[in-house]
């Protein structure tokens, strides 16, 4: 077998650059630009990457240079792991590209706008459950981190202002969260300065804030809860009633007043058109202690990215001192946002939808959504080597006796049901289904008719999104086989499935996930399994020698291999060889090396990751 030598792509480019160069007017020859492809860049320069080149070039040729180099990016529609919206209608795109260059700053020359924005803020109000005699008040945001910011500043702000009336320090604010928050809500904690109380979650609580954890971390100088409806993990919806029962009895016995902000940043789209609603559960201002509450447009709102909204039951908790009242352009502006300017089309295609779709329209889209989701979960389960570690595809009855089995994972208790058993058990707890609908939703709202077709209002209620892993079964027969590896071949197959460790106390655990959205068609679902159960029997024909090279890689780019590197990979292999001629001792030797690479490698489940975005 003949040697191969290590090459350095890099050297070969300037290499071929330097020959260029050295050709007979290469470096003054200038051609005709014809088209896009005729220009220098085509052939004799590198496009300026970080400096601005001295002179221009036509338009043309950077715009097909800049969407070449785009195509290597993922394709929108295939990216599973995102929950922000891909596609808008075509009359909203006409909108947007029609607005382009409004500013959501500028009050007093686009009142049409600022107008549009108001009442996106009270339809969502209503849509909330706002109570008659309160006056809601909102704005737009760029998207839910800020909105989440803007919520907790408030929380702060009233806790601080009471404390004071109180002739009491404001010094220790705390906030509690689970571990499965985004990190937005960290990041709140962090940049204005309040100690995060970030409860460990398990599957008892689905992954989801433990209110039991709850009850034992509040005190004086907690400022509010967050609670989340619809976690980035699984999808669960916390249970944010029950959290505002402890609220109650420790107010009861302490005096203390604690709120609560939910951040609804994809379940403020989903929860209120579902027919589970949040199975049976309070969540928003129905509930007193709930003051304000987050959604992203950009996600299930379905608008493009850029938009976020927050909005609070009542003026009076808005802490005045936090509002800004700008004179500016000719206008007087009452703003209380982290951001000046801003686009405003984002929002004009938010009231599109809202009007165009009304609460029909997104009825039928987040239950296609969710029933996608039940099949694509279902067919999962059918292979008989994932299960699922979200619940939408189980009706409630079944959901319970799974959690009741669960072990340290959550799932084992999921991994014994085939395709054909869940049928079963669905048809046994068809009674408790058509209970868990009457009590989730008013009765106009579910349709009565004895042969109509499944809805939401038949399952567990949650976001549209497949967490998955391998059965214990599968790893057991299969280990060498990764799921990080699974998510890389998808990768080559074009579908972008993160795969990652669920929150501490529980990341010895990973799971696939895929967010459902509108534009994700009973089709793409087929492709998808179909493409799945491809690698994943690829992967099961193959031994762990030939997988590691693929796990190794992670779908990234490698870093440069240096002659340090080259020399102390040759001493190791000599050293190797030396001390391996016992085959055992050798093999020991390279599970070792193994072992100790996996270590120096950071876990997946430590600091914070973009896929759980």
């Amino acid at each position: 077998m003949s040697l191969s030598r290590h090459v350095d792509p890099e050297e070969i480019v300037h290499h071929l650059k330097d020959i260029k160069l050295q050709e007979k007017g290469s470096s003054s020859q200038r051609q005709n630009h014809l088209t896009p492809y005729t220009s220098s860049y085509a052939s004799q320069e590198d496009i300026p990457k970080y400096k601005i080149p001295e002179n221009g070039t036509p338009g043309d040729t950077v715009y097909a240079m800049l969407r070449d180099e785009l195509d290597l990016d993922g394709r929108p529609n295939l990216n599973m792991a995102s929950f922000v919206n891909t596609y808008i209608e075509e009359n909203a795109q006409k909108l947007f590209v029609e607005n382009l260059g409004k500013n959501m700053s500028d009050m007093d020359e686009y009142p049409a706008m600022i107008s549009f924005s108001e009442r996106c803020v009270s339809i969502l109000a209503h849509l909330w459950g706002v109570q008659k005699g309160e006056k809601a008040i909102g704005t737009a945001t760029v998207g839910s981190s800020e909105a989440v910011h803007l919520g907790g500043l408030a929380m702060k702000r009233r806790w601080q202002e009471k404390r004071w009336a109180e002739g009491k320090d404001a010094y220790k604010p705390n906030i509690i969260m689970g571990a499965n928050a985004q990190v937005a809500l960290e990041k709140f904690a962090r940049y204005f300065d309040v100690e995060a109380r970030i409860l460990p979650v398990s599957a008892k609580s689905n992954y989801c804030l433990d209110p039991d954890l709850v009850k034992e971390n509040l005190d004086e100088n907690t400022i509010g809860v967050f609670i989340i409806l619809g976690s980035t993990y699984t999808g669960h919806y916390e249970p944010v009633e029950e959290i505002h029962k402890i609220l109650n009895d420790f107010e009861s016995q302490t005096g203390i007043d604690i709120p609560i902000h939910v951040d609804a940043a994809s379940g403020g789209f989903v929860a209120p058109f579902t027919y589970a609603k949040t199975g049976g559960q309070k969540w928003n201002f129905e509930l007193p202690r709930v003051k304000s509450i987050n959604v992203s447009g950009h996600k299930y709102g379905l608008v493009t990215p850029g938009v976020g909204w927050i909005v609070w039951r009542d003026e009076s908790f808005l802490p005045k001192h936090l509002v800004f009242e700008l004179h500016y352009l000719g206008g007087t502006e009452y703003s209380y946002t982290l951001n000046f300017s801003r686009p405003g089309a984002q929002v004009i295609v938010q009231y599109y939808n809202l009007i165009h779709l009304g609460f029909q329209g997104y009825r039928d889209v987040v239950e296609n959504c969710l029933s996608n989701a039940r099949l694509l979960s279902k067919a999962l389960e059918a292979t008989g080597w994932y299960t699922c570690v979200s619940d939408i595809h189980r009706p409630p009855a079944q959901k319970q006796k799974a959690s009741l089995t669960a072990g340290s994972s959550g799932d084992e208790g999921k991994n014994e049901q085939s395709f054909e058993s869940q049928n079963d058990d669905q048809k046994a707890g068809s009674e408790e289904s058509k209970t868990h609908a009457s009590s989730s939703s008013s009765s106009k709202d579910v349709p009565k008719d004895k042969d109509r077709e499944e809805t939401s209002a038949d399952y567990t209620p949650g976001l549209p999104v497949v967490s998955f892993r391998f059965t214990d079964e599968f790893q057991k027969e299969y280990p060498h086989v990764k799921q990080e590896t699974v998510s890389l071949l998808m990768r080559a197959r074009q579908w972008i499935i993160p795969n990652y460790a669920l929150p501490p106390n529980e990341d010895q655990t990973e799971i696939l996930r895929v967010v459902v959205r509108e534009s994700f068609s009973f089709d793409l679902i087929d492709r998808l399994v179909t493409d799945l159960v491809s690698v994943t029997e690829t992967l099961m024909e193959n031994d762990e020698v030939d997988l590691s090279v693929l796990q190794g890689h992670q779908g990234g780019r490698r870093r440069p291999v240096t002659k340090d590197d080259k020399k102390r990979q040759k001493e190791e292999r000599e050293k190797e060889e030396r001390k391996g001629d016992e085959k055992g001792e050798a093999k020991g030797k390279r599970e070792e090396k193994k072992k100790e690479k996996k270590e120096e490698k950071k876990r997946m489940g430590e600091g914070i990751h973009r896929s759980v975005c």
